[in-house]
C-alpha cells in the first residue's frame, strides 16, 4: 500500500515483494475494499479439537503408566497403540498419522530405546564406584600391580543384511555361504587407557 502510494507501478511492486502481479491486484482490490486490515493474515478457522485442552494435556499422564497397562505386550508405545488409548479413555478416534502430530505439540518424540539388563543394580554400581574401586587403585598402586578391566564376545561370521533399494516387486536376493562359524574375541583395558 505504502509503495502504490508513492506512485510505483504494479508491475514494479510485484517484482520488488517476488509475487505475481495477479496476487498483487488482488490484495490491492482487497484493501481497497476492506482497508489495510484486509491484508492482514487469517489462519483459516479449520475444524474445532475433538480432544478438549484438558485431555489433550492428560495423555502423557496416560502413557507414563505403561502400555502393559492397557494390555500391549511390549514396552514400546506406538502411534497406534496411542490412538487406541485415546480412543478407550476418550471415545474419539484418530488416525495414527494425526496422533503423532498431537505427540509432538505435547513434546514427545519417537526414540530409539536404551536396553538395559533386568538384573542390573545401579545401587552395587555406584557402591563399587564409590568405595570399592577407589581402594583397589590404592592396593594396585601400592603393590605396584596394573589393574586390567576384560570382557570377552563371541561373533558369528555371518553377513549382517541391511535396507536397500530396488524396483518394486524385484525383491534382491543375495547369495551368500552360510556357516557356523564363530570367532572369540577377549580383550583387555587398564584404567590408564592401556589395551
Amino acid at each position: 500500500m505504502d509503495l502504490k502510494r508513492r506512485g510505483w507501478i504494479q508491475a514494479e511492486i510485484a517484482e520488488a515483494l517476488d509475487v505475481s502481479e495477479v496476487a498483487l491486484s488482488g490484495w490491492l482490490a482487497r484493501a481497497r475494499d476492506g482497508g489495510p486490515e484486509a491484508l492482514r493474515a487469517r489462519p483459516a478457522p479449520g475444524r474445532a479439537p475433538r480432544l478438549s485442552p484438558d485431555q489433550l494435556r492428560s495423555i502423557p499422564e496416560l502413557l507414563w503408566h505403561g502400555p502393559a497397562a492397557y494390555g500391549f505386550r511390549g514396552q514400546v508405545w506406538t502411534c497406534a497403540r496411542i490412538a487406541k488409548v485415546i480412543e478407550w479413555e476418550f471415545g474419539i478416534r484418530y488416525h495414527k498419522d494425526h496422533v503423532g502430530r498431537l505427540l509432538k505439540g505435547l513434546h514427545w518424540t519417537p526414540q530409539q530405546p536404551i536396553k538395559q539388563a533386568i538384573q542390573r543394580d545401579d545401587e552395587a554400581i555406584l557402591r563399587r564406584r564409590d568405595e570399592s574401586w577407589p581402594e583397589l587403585l590404592r592396593r594396585a598402586r601400592r603393590e605396584r600391580r596394573a589393574l586390567v578391566s576384560e570382557d570377552e564376545s563371541g561373533f558369528y561370521l555371518l553377513p549382517g543384511v541391511v535396507k536397500t533399494y530396488a524396483p518394486e516387486g524385484l525383491t534382491p536376493v543375495l547369495r551368500e555361504k552360510q556357516t557356523r562359524d564363530h570367532l572369540s574375541v577377549m580383550g583387555g583395558m587398564t584404567p590408564e587407557g592401556r589395551v
